[in-house]
């Protein structure tokens, strides 16, 4: 089996590949969280693609934190072998309110 690295293109799926994020939260109550991320590895759905399985922390901010657990959506091709997914959830109510996630992951191998 060839090994692959994070900047070969592939077509297909790759099986054994996950994905990093750095993103913002929404604003609420006049702060924003930063979420730093890496999924799980890809879980295949039946329709012949995959997903990802998320959870943690966003960062400690204005006195406390937040944790999530979240699926992406499908993959979506971006080209040259590459492809990203998109994930839009929630984190959990801490300290009176939650935040908005949404956003794209960095890219990863695999087009399927």
């Amino acid at each position: 089996m060839a090994k692959i690295g994070k900047d070969d293109f592939v077509n297909g799926f790759v099986p054994h590949h996950n994905h990093g994020s750095v993103d913002y939260t929404g604003l609420s109550l006049n702060h924003v969280h930063q979420c730093l991320d890496v999924t799980s590895p890809p879980i295949q759905t039946q329709d012949g693609g995959h997903i990802h399985f998320t959870e943690g922390y966003v960062l400690f901010e204005d006195g406390h934190t937040h944790h999530y657990q979240a699926y992406s959506g499908p993959a979506i091709p971006v080209g040259n072998g590459m492809h990203v997914h998109y994930y839009d959830f929630h984190t959990t109510e801490d300290a009176g309110h939650s935040h908005h996630v949404k956003g794209v992951d960095h890219p990863a191998p695999g087009t399927k």
